[in-house]
């Protein structure tokens, strides 16, 4: 009995010093470099399971023994928390530093721009022909366009907030064009409830087609609210709008550069020539700029301008001076 029980002593005394020899042996590697060079990039891919994603680290020469870094973020419950993207690792960083950025999630960040005054198809082109971001739109049409992102019905155009978006590589155009949405729609409802009084708009998406159109009218931000004031003061008197980017949008791909009096005669839904009131839709994606001046329209009583060349415009109250400014800077 009492030699039964030195072997069980001994037996399990052995057993700990294994267990402890190679927690320390597991240790020590945990806190050893890892075979890196200075700026190497790995990647956690999205729903790839944790052993992969260190096998994947043993067959590049990262991690010399891949079962301890695997086993020990699973004993320490990090497995499981580590966030998918590219990391940065430099040389000299440690199996237990790499968790550490896994579990924080201190990914390598991209971005990219839609531009204000981009149609939605600008955009859309653009967030595809990005060679980081997932492609999910390649394809899709702007009457296709909404049901592709899971938006309700309606039409595309004017609904994206132009901005510079920040991702992470397994990030989708989609997921850009999502969250360009959500941003335009809360920019828009915002500048809605704190607008003029009296505004000719029943919507905040009337308000919308009127940004879109100050947006591409002008790139000089004092010329905006005089130009918001003239389509309020038009739309108040049932005038025709008559501006010309509108006219262009709706040519769609026929236009070639050179509007004529035969496109402006042209019975187009988005000719404000021919049709009084707004058009139909946006016709860009209007920055925050244009959104704030269609909603605080300036207090001037201009009812017309015109471009003078250099990025800025002449306005006009009577139609006699008018004519003389479009002399003066488009008929010359």
């Amino acid at each position: 009995m009492k030699r039964w029980i030195a072997n069980s002593l001994i037996a399990t005394t052995g057993v700990v010093l294994l267990g402890a020899g190679l927690i320390g042996y597991a240790y020590r590697w945990m806190h050893t470099p890892l075979n890196t060079t200075q700026n190497t990039i790995i990647e956690l891919r999205h729903g790839e399971a944790f052993a992969a994603f260190v096998a994947g680290l043993h067959v590049d020469g990262i991690v010399d023994k891949p079962r301890i870094l695997t086993w020990t973020a699973r004993l320490l419950g990090q497995a499981r928390r580590a966030q998918a993207g590219e990391y940065l690792i430099d040389e000299g960083t440690t199996g237990a530093e790499l968790l550490q950025l896994l579990v924080r999630g201190r990914v390598i960040g991209y971005t990219v721009q839609i531009i204000e005054g981009w149609t939605v198809m600008q955009a859309v082109d653009a967030l595809v022909g990005n060679d980081v971001l997932r492609s999910e739109l390649k394809g899709v049409t702007e009457a296709s366009l909404l049901a592709a992102l899971g938006l309700p019905d309606g039409r595309a155009e004017g609904l994206f907030f132009p901005d510079t978006y920040r991702f992470v590589r397994g990030d989708s155009d989609a997921d850009v064009l999502r969250r360009a949405y959500t941003k335009m729609r809360d920019e828009l409802q915002q500048a809605w409830h704190a607008r003029a009084d009296g505004l000719p708009y029943q919507s905040a998406y009337q308000a919308l087609v009127v940004a879109s159109l100050i947006e591409k009218e002008t790139g000089r931000e004092e010329d905006r609210i005089h130009i918001s004031q003239v389509f309020a003061t038009r739309l108040h008197l049932g005038m025709y709008l008559q501006t010309d980017p509108s006219v262009i949008y709706g040519l769609g791909e026929r236009y070639d550069g050179n509007l004529t009096r035969k496109h402006l005669r042209e019975d187009t839904p988005y000719n404000t020539y021919f049709h009084k009131g707004l058009p139909p839709t946006p016709i860009a994606l209007p920055g925050v700029n244009s959104i704030t001046a269609a909603m605080n329209p300036g207090s001037g009583v201009y009812l017309y301008f015109v471009a003078q060349g250099d990025g800025g415009s002449q306005f006009s109250v009577s139609l006699e001076d008018h004519l003389t400014a479009v002399r003066k800077y488009q008929l010359r």
